[in-house]
């Protein structure tokens, strides 16, 4: 056999070796180069092994070869001649990573084929290497792998499994097809041997590229093999082997660590198949499945001694209960899974029974099992000690849910339905007769017993028998369908027989045990009686499925005989009772199928009955029972004309208005909702719904609008709302029609209030009612009749009005207050006033000749209100007014109030004096917003009264004018105080930034970045801003910097204009003007000097000029604190102290007063100037 090595040179070059020679005693090879390290440094080399058992693989006759330089991968197949079936390339990497290569066989697709996993730096590549039918091989990328960590060895231990070893020294065990990292172990102890020095060729002077240097301080390829699943490590000291354990090695392993839970854990995952890098476990799934078991098992009994061992022997009862609740549900779980019933209830349980506290906990752990069906087949001495352990702890409803999912037959039936009745468990003893006995009548026997005597005694149940009530309707309804109770299905054979025994007990004539007085058909009376509606419903249901029974068809008409003679020939039902059952006879009636034969002259009786008007008790309850029993078919054993003439006495309105409905009388039923107290609001909603829901005739609707005008006072009076918006929705043409008909003065006044008020809420359009004013004059002519108090605020929302009629309706009433608003309305400013200080004078007239009286008389009181009306009428309008007019409305109100004081002497003062003054300051203070103080002090003073020595009388009210003044003199002089302050600190701030130095950032052209030290070559001149930025005036000249303005050039930042490219560029731009100046300023030229006759130089000493900087300065600044004006505030405030106007007034929002800027929402007074800011 001819052998073949490969080998990777001192020079990275790749030789294939054949011929092995002997020449002169030295052994010696033919080689033939592959892959030259001109094209590339190849770090790895990995050639595919073959075990024995795969040497037939055909894959093995290309001798494939993968190769890994420092840019890509390569796999050749050397044989039958050289050929590359792959290249791939790395793509972006850290550059010191190693590049990885490792060859496995792996079942795959149902075949095994050679599987290359490679990688340099976190990613993990896998390629399936295949050969199809023609020979050729195939490469097909797999799933990556993707890390955070860099590795530098990789190991394949299995087909699944591989081993990584990180730059940081760490193992790490990997599932390849889930990526699960199963473990991690630090090997930094081993002191791992690199292969840096040779990488390097420190021997040969180190002739190899900085690349591969660099991958040289990570290489440790010869350091590590790996052989029959184990992988040897080379240290500096020693070498060190690491493998997988076995299955067996790895459950031992947590045993040693008294880990047992972890341990069956574990065992269960490798007999699930699910266990991750499984080492010994062979042989195929059944055999595997059965080793693991065995072991199991062996634990387990392990796990018990170690539970009853480690029990503690003295404490409380809950400390051993815990103990025995953490360790015997795991017991239970894994006998469960392993399916080992036998050795749970056998060698478990008897070695668990040795501690009673063991025991209890133990049988508790069956419970879930039991009610999920998992658990079926107990043994009878586990089945009886689990009942006694429940019945002990008293947990009878635990008991009842474990007897209905378990096999009874091996327990003692008798002690078993003896416990469920004393403990009143019916579900487990009906369990116990039908699935222990086969018998289905007698517990229905046992529960007709206990709730048939109070029943027919007329006596109420007690809980305990409701409970037993409804449990028996239940079973009855699952034997009648062929349902087992309380769960499953009985057994098909026994169907039949059951449905027929059951049927046959209920329609029985005497119970087994009668006594004389016993009635006929008992168990059928008890059950009407328990609950009607419910057994009805069985029966209902239980129809349905005797169709096609003929037998059980004889049984259904058998029953409904039975139901109408206990029913009809007895007087104990109720209405509702009875009721219930023709609406069950009428629905079954109605079927297409119905078999059923029922005597009419029955519903006749039934109607007499409900409808009987000698009996007024249960009116709803009857009504209901009717209607249930018209709307299920019942109708068509009625006549019609009789039912509507009985209905209509009995005051059944909800069957008159079904029988009405279906005639299509819709305006009869009108009547029927107007008569009905319990219905009558819901008329509005019939009505709206007859006339705009499409399918009904205009014949139709317009009976139903001509019922509802008959009826538009009984509408109206029942909800004014409802029936406005009625009118307004459907025939708000004839509302007219409607104020007619309303006779009722009251009436009409809710109606059109409702329909003209738009704060009554109703759901329509004002502007398309198109109401004449006549309608709106006349609900103002009632409002003024009914309710005088809310005119003025009604004529404020109210529209569509004509002032002068309304004046002429409110003086016909005498409401003063009402037509002065409307002359103010109208623009008759003096004409209202006139009225206000009429009203005001007589109140004061009054409160002045009325005798003693307390200080809280309500003309006092009435005083102050028509008072305040007085001042807001004139405040309202003296905006509009000129000097003159508005003192012909503030004096006169002000001599009325001054009046009654001139009557009242110093000696006698009136009761009332103090009050007045009051009320007269007020007036002041409100007026002086409008009249100059002067004005006001020389009309007190040319008062006849006053001008001759009593000016002692009003001192008073002089001094409270002059504090008003005094104080609202201060608030001015500190806010322009304030303002002034502000102005001078931005000034100063202003100052001192434009004639602040500047302080380049740099020391270079900003454009050339060349020093301007150095450029000394070039008369140019350098040029700072105040942003920072340094150039010299050739560069910003190339670069189009300079504006011309007015015959100077300005010049711009260019760094910082070209930041604002997006938008519009500043008009004030930073600017820097190019004079001939000290290097103390903006410009410094250090080779040219300005000449001295420089027109510009002129011109800019001869006008006092901002400079550039100082100007962009002063733009930042503005930017900064923009804001109010303070001219503007300056100016506004000087306005305010002039005669015109006093103080702003901001009651009104007309007149230029509203345009002020302390009016302005957004306006603020800066009291505390900002911090000053540093460039």
């Amino acid at each position: 056999m001819k052998r073949l090595a490969l080998v990777n040179d001192f020079k990275l070059n790749m030789k294939k070796s054949g011929k092995l020679m002997r020449v002169m005693g030295v052994r010696t090879c033919e080689s033939r180069c592959l892959f030259s390290g001109s094209k590339g440094e190849v770090c790895c080399i990995e050639p595919l092994h073959s075990k024995p058992d795969l040497k037939d693989h055909p894959i093995t006759q290309f001798s494939l070869l993968a190769m890994a330089s420092l840019t890509k991968i390569l796999v050749i197949g050397l044989k039958p001649s050289l050929k590359v079936w792959m290249t791939f390339p790395y793509g972006r990497m850290d550059p010191s990573s190693v590049p990885l290569l490792a060859w496995h066989f792996v079942a795959a697709h149902n075949s095994v084929n050679p599987m290359l996993a490679f990688c340099r730096g976190d990613v993990v590549h896998f390629l399936l290497v295949k050969r199809d039918e023609s020979g050729a091989i195939h490469v097909t990328k797999q799933k990556h792998l993707h890390l955070y960590y860099d590795l530098i060895n990789f190991t394949w231990m299995n087909s699944r499994t591989v081993v990584l070893l990180d730059s940081a020294e760490k193992l790490h065990v990997i599932d390849r097809q889930t990526q699960e990292e199963l473990e991690t172990v630090e090997i930094s102890e081993v002191q791992l041997v690199y292969n840096s020095s040779h990488f390097k060729s420190l021997a040969t002077g180190g002739n190899v590229s900085q690349a591969l240097a660099l991958v040289g301080e990570k290489a440790c390829y010869q350091s590590i093999s790996s052989y029959g699943g184990q992988i040897f490590y080379l240290g500096t000291k020693s070498v060190y082997v690491m493998m997988l354990r076995s299955w067996r090695e790895r459950v031992d392993h947590l045993l040693k660590q008294d880990c047992l839970t972890e341990a069956l854990a574990l065992a269960w995952s490798f007999h699930e198949g699910k266990a991750k890098a499984v080492v010994g476990l062979s042989g195929d799934a059944s055999k595997r499945k059965a080793v693991v078991a065995d072991r199991m098992v062996e634990i387990l009994f392990h796990y018990t001694d170690r539970a009853l061992k480690k029990c503690p022997d003295q404490g409380k009862i809950q400390v051993m209960e815990q103990h025995f609740q953490d360790m015997v549900p795991v017991i239970v779980d894994y006998c469960l899974l392993l399916q080992r019933k036998d050795l749970l209830f056998s060698q478990m349980y008897d070695k668990l029974s040795e501690n009673s506290v063991a025991k209890g906990v133990f049988l508790e752990c069956l419970e879930p099992y039991i009610l999920s069906d998992k658990l079926v087949g107990i043994t009878p001495q586990v089945m009886k000690d689990l009942l006694v352990h429940f019945q002990d702890k008293k947990l009878m409803e635990n008991v009842e849910a474990l007897i209905v999912h378990m096999d009874i037959t091996s327990l003692d039936i008798q002690q078993v339905v003896l416990m469920c009745w004393e403990n009143h468990l019916y579900d487990a003893m009906i369990y116990v007769y039908n699935r222990g006995m086969n018998e289905f009548i007698s517990p229905m026997e046992k529960l007709f017993k206990v709730i048939a005597p109070p029943l027919n005694a007329g006596k109420t149940l007690t809980d305990e028998q409701v409970v037993m009530g409804n449990k028996l309707l239940v079973y009855i309804s699952c034997c009648l369908a062929g349902r087992a109770y309380p769960l499953g299905d009985i057994p098909e054979d026994l169907v039949p027989l059951v449905k027929n025994q059951v049927f046959e007990f209920l329609i029985r004539l005497h119970s087994a045990e009668a006594s004389p007085e016993e009635e006929i058909y008992p168990y059928v009376r008890t059950l009407l009686h328990f609950d009607t509606r419910e057994f009805l419903n069985v029966l209902a249901l239980t129809f349905e499925d005797f169709k096609n029974d003929k037998q059980a068809v004889e049984y259904q008409q058998r029953i409904v005989d039975i139901l109408l003679k206990v029913m009809v020939e007895n007087s104990d039902f109720t209405p509702s009772q009875v009721g219930c059952l023709f609406t069950f006879l009428a629905r079954q009636l109605a079927k297409p199928d119905n078999t059923l034969f029922v005597n009419r002259t029955l519903f006749d009786q039934v109607l007499e009955f409900l409808c009987s008007p000698d009996d007024d008790s249960r009116h709803s309850e009857r009504q209901q029972v009717l209607l249930e029993l018209l709307q299920a078919g019942g109708i068509v054993q009625f006549e019609e004309s009789r039912l509507i003439r009985m209905a209509e006495k009995a005051e059944f309105y909800q069957i008159c208005e079904f029988m009405y409905e279906r005639e299509h009388q819709y305006d009869k039923i009108i009547d029927c909702y107007l008569r009905d107290p319990l219905r009558e609001e819901e008329v509005f909603n019939y009505i709206h719904n007859i006339l705009s829901i499409p399918g009904h005739s205009a014949e139709e609707k317009q009976s139903v609008w001509q019922k509802a005008m008959d009826h538009i006072e009984e509408l109206v009076s029942l909800k004014p709302c409802k029936a406005a918006e009625l009118v307004a929705t459907h025939f708000s043409e004839q509302i007219e029609t409607v104020i007619n008909k309303l006779e009722n003065q009251v009436l009409l006044f809710k109606f059109l209030r409702s329909l003209l008020d738009p704060r009554e809420g109703i759901h329509v359009n004002q502007e398309l009612l198109q109401i004449s004013p006549c309608i709106t004059e006349q609900f103002i002519e009632l409002l003024c009749q009914f309710s005088p108090t809310q005119v003025i605020e009604t004529l404020q929302v109210l529209e569509g009005y004509r002032l002068e009629e309304t004046i002429q309706i409110t003086q016909k009433y005498q409401l003063h207050e009402v037509t002065a608003y409307l002359l103010e309305k109208k623009g008759d400013v003096h004409g209202a006033f006139s009225i206000m200080l009429k009203r005001l004078q007589s109140k004061l007239q009054e409160i002045t000749h009325q005798g003693e009286t307390t200080r809280e008389d309500p003309s006092l009181k009435d005083v102050e209100e028509t008072m305040v009306e007085t001042i807001a009428l004139c405040q309202r309008n003296s905006h509009n007014l000129n000097q003159q007019q508005r003192e012909a409305l503030w004096f006169p109100l002000l001599e009325a109030m001054m009046a009654p004081q001139k009557l009242s002497s110093s000696a006698t003062p009136h009761l009332h004096s103090e009050a007045l003054k009051s009320l007269t300051m007020q007036v002041l203070n409100s007026m002086a917003a409008f009249i100059a103080l002067p004005s006001i002090l020389q009309r007190i003073l040319q008062d006849p009264v006053y001008g001759k020595g009593k000016l002692g009388e009003i001192q008073g009210l002089i001094l409270g004018m002059l504090d008003t003044f005094n104080y609202e003199q201060t608030l001015l002089e500190t806010t322009t105080s304030l303002l002034n302050q502000d102005l001078h600190w931005s000034l100063c701030n202003l100052r001192a930034s434009i004639t602040k130095g500047l302080n380049p950032k740099q020391d270079y052209c900003s454009i050339c970045l060349q020093q301007y030290k150095r450029r000394q070559e070039t008369a140019d001149e350098i040029i700072v801003f105040s942003c920072g930025h340094l150039y010299h005036s050739f560069c910003l000249q190339n670069k189009e910097c300079t504006i011309e303005i007015e015959g100077q050039t300005r010049w711009t930042c260019y760094k910082c204009s070209s930041s604002y490219k997006a938008g519009k560029l500043s008009e004030n731009s930073s600017e820097v003007k190019k004079g001939r100046i000290t290097p103390s300023q903006v410009k410094m030229s250090p080779s040219c000097h300005p000449s001295k006759g420089d027109p510009a130089v002129k011109k800019a000493t001869s006008e006092p000029v901002l400079d550039p900087q100082q100007i962009q300065a002063f733009d930042r600044l503005c930017r900064l604190y923009r804001g109010s004006s303070r001219l503007a505030l300056l100016t506004e405030l000087s306005q305010s102290r002039g005669s015109e106007s006093y103080r702003p007034f901001s009651g009104s929002q007309s007149g230029p007063a509203s345009h002020s800027i302390f009016q302005n929402e957004n306006f603020q007074l800066q009291l505390i100037p900002p911090p000053v800011t540093e460039d």
